[in-house]
């Protein structure tokens, strides 16, 4: 069952010059959840308040739940399409207890045992009587989803909801929200800029430029098969090279040699391409069939990021970043080889 449909959305703001939305569309299954990735004006939060109803799209027409909420003659406002939501700052009211932010606006009968319900779901059972001032910032976003999904909504919205959290705690939240709303049985959809949140959190990822989709896919195939090079950019690192589809069309030939290629699209021999290596595809081997130099490195714990310049056969000298295992020890102007594993070797679009 799909409870959210897009289907060719566009949306101009007055006095803009160009569309904030360019023919979106998105289908989202029950229970999935995804998260809509890119940079600051790429229009993700402007799709989330289309969903929410708090903007009504110029064209286009939307479903939730199977039902038409917007379209060039209809149009259901936010309180009636059974959507929660969950802002960037949390929203919640100061004066009030957990138990009454989770209860606001709730007026059926079975308030307080839904609301122990969803409480336990977010284990914040026993803080029914503490104010927002007395949690950490990690208890404050889960009282804001649990107050979104007491009123079990077709969906949950979330706008960039790990943004206010420090590093370690952004990682622990991750985890923890993705649980509760796979408990909850609920659709949600993210909003957020930061690519391990979305490949951390989701079912799918919808990468967005300029108010279009650049890809759709899964957080393993927008980061092993980007299609394009906005998305294998934007999503991780990578090195792109530009080279020839070889005669087994499983490689690409390039200026440092033959690169093994685990996605080629439908590209014929000796066509013009350009592939996407990612630093985790050049693994450090005395016998490898890459040799360079290494010019800088950061070392940051779990990894060691790394550029190496590498001689080409034709004598000219390029920089290829890497990821050398952290129990390695390394310095600057060392000889190193690589071979190339190709699960993360990838043919893209140039645009």
């Amino acid at each position: 069952m799909i409870d959210i449909e897009l289907n060719n959305i566009g949306k101009t703001y007055f006095g803009a010059k160009e569309p904030a939305l360019k023919d979106i569309n998105i289908s989202v299954d029950k229970g999935t959840i995804l998260t809509l990735l890119g940079p600051s004006g790429c229009g993700k939060t402007t799709t989330l308040r289309l969903i929410a109803g708090f903007e009504r799209a110029d064209k286009g027409e939307m479903k939730i739940g199977g039902k038409v909420v917007s379209d060039q003659s209809a149009w259901v406002p936010p309180e009636k399409r059974g959507v929660g939501m969950v802002f960037q700052d949390y929203a919640l009211f100061p004066h009030l207890n957990v138990f009454d932010n989770v209860a606001f606006g709730y007026k059926e009968k079975d308030k307080n045992a839904r609301i122990a319900e969803v409480l336990k779901l977010v284990n914040l059972s026993g803080y029914e009587n503490r104010r927002p001032h007395e949690l950490s910032g990690g208890q404050q976003q889960r009282v804001a989803l649990a107050r979104a999904l007491a009123r079990r909504p077709v969906v949950v919205l979330l706008d960039e909801p790990f943004s206010n959290l420090d590093a370690d705690l952004r990682v622990q939240m991750r985890v923890e929200i993705k649980r509760i709303i796979k408990d909850s049985g609920t659709t949600a959809i993210f909003v957020s800029h930061d690519q391990k949140d979305a490949l951390a959190i989701s079912d799918k990822v919808v990468v967005m430029k300029e108010g279009e989709i650049q890809q759709i896919g899964t957080p393993r195939e927008i980061y092993q098969y980007p299609e394009n090079r906005f998305v294998a950019t934007f999503v991780g690192q990578t090195n792109i090279l530009a080279g020839t589809i070889n005669d087994d069309k499983a490689s690409v030939r390039t200026a440092f040699g033959v690169m093994p290629c685990s996605h080629t699209h439908d590209l014929s021999p000796g066509e013009y391409a350009f592939i996407s290596i990612r630093p985790d595809s050049l693994e450090l081997d005395d016998s490898g069939e890459i040799e360079g130099k290494l010019k800088e490195f950061t070392y940051s714990g779990d990894a060691i990021d790394a550029v190496i310049i590498v001689e080409t056969p034709s004598g000219e000298c390029k920089d290829l970043l890497v990821h050398i295992h952290p129990e390695k020890v390394v310095d600057i102007g060392e000889n190193l080889r690589f071979k190339v594993i190709p699960d993360f070797v990838a043919v893209i679009r140039q645009n």
